[in-house]
């Protein structure tokens, strides 16, 4: 895994200029290659492209990077792993062709010269980020990998075009000047994060996944739209042109070995393999599928809270127990957490709202002490139906269609009328005697999302409502006018089934923009490469072929992968409520987080810096901290955003 990083400019700077800004740009990313780093430069074309290398596969100096195709064409950094690179080398290889080294590097880049940029990504299967050049038409190319595991930014500043895997190494090149955009600070106000394709800078865009851009110098800034080599709206059509029309037992007969093979796929490396194990269904499977392929016990790592309602760290034990794997957990406390928060702005570059990033920091940094390479669950949720509101969505749509307005907007208020502690008592005292599926931790967040899901109009709306975070973010974000959209491609139009609709914008916003990106800069901070065999595209293309009922019954979710895990794991292991990956930020921030958001929080401060309303921030924290409401997700975002704002004017390190 490695940082990439370059810029495209009127040919004006010598090669030590070029080079001078290229090392600068990939020092930022050190963090995401400690193990070598180097730049190209072409002062007659105006351009430099940095890396820094994460050693996977060939160690050796026959894996460095910026790497030249040997006919000296093309130029490629490419941050990522090709898993079928053995596959495509033997197909170059027929033509007579001798590789130097072994790395999928070197695959990629003369593939690209034999077959072209697209044709190669068609027949790639990996996690990617790259940029590459071509020295005869002057044409630099980036392209991103189908489910958007690794990630890009770029665009013009100026007369100089420039890209990167982070932010921070645009931020350092002479001609960046880009504004906060404030649309996209509303967006992310919404969304707890930016979405695809924009940044929080104006003009700074974020690669959507699947796609290629290219620029040229001589096109001055002009940002062309992004092709498609993958798209997800041709696979949603194909999907429902050919659904598996097979039984239940009989998908798993297709789907066991597809999953073995990207698991096994993923495990390939020069160096130690790990699994993060969170005690849940999706990478409980992964992890017993990887113990499958070793004939030693594979090292698997999660990590647990004190708070009982947030902890499944003996889950995750009982799991690593039965398989034989050997076990690490840490038990993650409000101190931790404060150690990592001041690192937040630098390891995500741009305010990011999503609180499990601190448990996934600490868990991939506990990993990194014994692998570099780690297995993820992440992805089982989007593709096999594992949130709640994919259960929930079919009777909350039922109720909107069927309910009048006046009566939902009563019982919305009703749900509101008590506090979500109220609510939380209220259920435990009843919790016993209820189904395992209906027990439910923080009940009383849930009837919020329901009070909230009651007011919708329409399936979208519904949706949206479910997942925001502040309601109305134009009116908190001071000057915002209008929000950018999160959703790249519109969802199939004959796309009726409302789980199904809720799931395409899962995966087309929530997991790239949320999900990977969390785990991608969590885990690459600490010079740890994930995996993620979940979003091998083949098996998402399978995923998306199994009916509706091969994923959600009798109001449950991932019965497929249900199924699956309990061929290797007793279903008494895993069988109980969906927990998530969560921090327990809520009661910190009433307790021993409380002075530390105080400050943050200062409405003086927030008034002087001239990005949000004051008093609706005040009116928040208020709520919160007198238990009426709980407001954690929202005031989490204000503080993510507070405590980036104060980054980029006193810049933190480059990484932690």
């Amino acid at each position: 895994m490695c940082g990439i990083a370059g810029s495209v400019q009127p040919p004006r700077l010598d090669d030590w200029e070029l080079r001078s800004i290229g090392d600068e740009m990939a020092h930022q990313l050190r963090h995401r290659g400690p193990d070598h780093g180097d730049v190209w430069t072409d002062p007659a074309a105006g351009i430099a492209m940095s890396y820094r290398r994460l050693a996977i596969l060939d160690r050796s100096p026959a894996g460095h990077q910026p790497m030249h195709s040997a006919d000296g064409r093309h130029v490629l950094v490419f941050n990522g792993e090709l898993y079928n690179h053995v596959d495509i080398r033997r197909r170059i290889a027929r033509r007579g062709f001798g590789f130097r080294g072994r790395s999928d590097t070197e695959t990629l880049v003369e593939a690209i010269s034999a077959w072209g940029l697209r044709s190669t990504l068609e027949r790639s299967n990996g996690m990617f980020a790259l940029a590459v050049w071509d020295r005869e038409e002057r044409v630099l190319s980036l392209a991103r990998d189908r489910m958007g595991e690794k990630p890009l930014f770029y665009g013009w500043c100026g007369r100089t075009f420039l890209f990167g895997s982070e932010l921070k190494a645009l931020r350092v090149h002479p001609a960046f000047d880009a504004e906060i955009d404030r649309g996209s600070l509303a967006s992310f106000f919404r969304h707890k994060y930016v979405p695809a394709p924009w940044s929080i800078y104006t003009g700074i865009r974020k690669l959507t996944p699947g796609s290629i851009v290219r620029v040229s110098g001589r096109a001055e800034g002009v940002l062309p739209e992004p092709e498609r080599y993958w798209s997800p709206v041709a696979l949603a059509e194909r999907a429902a042109a050919d659904m598996f029309d097979g039984t239940f037992e009989e998908a798993l007969e297709v789907f066991e070995p597809l999953l073995l093979d990207s698991v096994g796929g993923r495990m390939l490396a020069d160096v130690p393999v790990g699994a993060l194990l969170s005690g849940g269904i999706d990478s409980s499977l992964i992890a017993a599928l990887m113990q499958q392929h070793s004939s030693r016990p594979i090292r698997t790592y999660t990590v647990g809270y004190a708070e009982p309602s947030f902890d499944e760290s003996s889950a995750a034990a009982a799991v690593a127990a039965h398989l034989g794997t050997e076990h690490t957990s840490i038990t993650v406390t409000p101190r931790d957490a404060m150690e990592v928060i001041p690192l937040l702005p630098s390891v995500y570059d741009e305010p990011f709202g999503d609180s499990s990033q601190i448990p996934t920091f600490l868990v991939s940094r506990l990993a990194r002490e014994h692998v570099t390479v780690a297995l993820s669950g992440d992805g089982g949720d989007e593709v096999f139906g594992g949130y709640n509101r994919h259960a929930w969505i079919p009777s909350l749509t039922l109720i909107t269609q069927r309910v009048p307005r006046p009566m939902r907007l009563a019982a919305a208020a009703g749900f509101e009328m008590l506090t979500p502690a109220t609510w939380e008592r209220l259920v435990r005292t009843v919790g016993p005697v209820l189904p395992a599926r209906l027990r439910q931790r923080m009940p009383g967040d849930k009837l919020t999302k329901l009070a909230r899901a009651l007011r919708a109009d329409g399936p979208d709306d519904l949706y949206g409502r479910i997942v925001m975070h502040w309601s109305d973010p134009c009116d908190l974000v001071v000057g915002a006018g209008l929000e950018t959209t999160g959703v790249a491609d519109p969802p199939v139009v004959a796309m009726t089934d409302p789980v199904l609709r809720s799931m395409w914008l899962d995966a087309m916003t929530y997991l790239p923009d949320d999900i990977l990106v969390k785990v991608d800069r969590a885990s690459m901070a600490v010079s740890l490469e994930v995996r993620v065999p979940y979003l091998d595209h083949r098996v998402v293309e399978l995923g998306w072929r199994m009916p509706t009922s091969m994923k959600i019954a009798s109001g449950q979710g991932k019965r497929t992968l249900r199924g699956l895990l309990e061929r290797y794991v007793p279903r008494v292991l895993f069988d109980r409520p969906k927990m998530g990956f969560g921090a327990p930020i809520g009661d910190w921030l009433r307790g021993p987080l409380r002075e530390w958001a105080d400050d943050l929080l200062d409405p003086v401060r927030i008034a002087d810096e001239g990005f949000l309303r004051a008093e609706l921030v005040t009116s928040a924290w208020s709520e919160h901290l007198s238990g009426r409401r709980n407001r954690q997700y929202e005031l989490w975002d204000v503080l993510m955003f507070e405590l980036w704002l104060a980054s980029i004017k006193d810049p933190l390190p480059a990484s932690p």
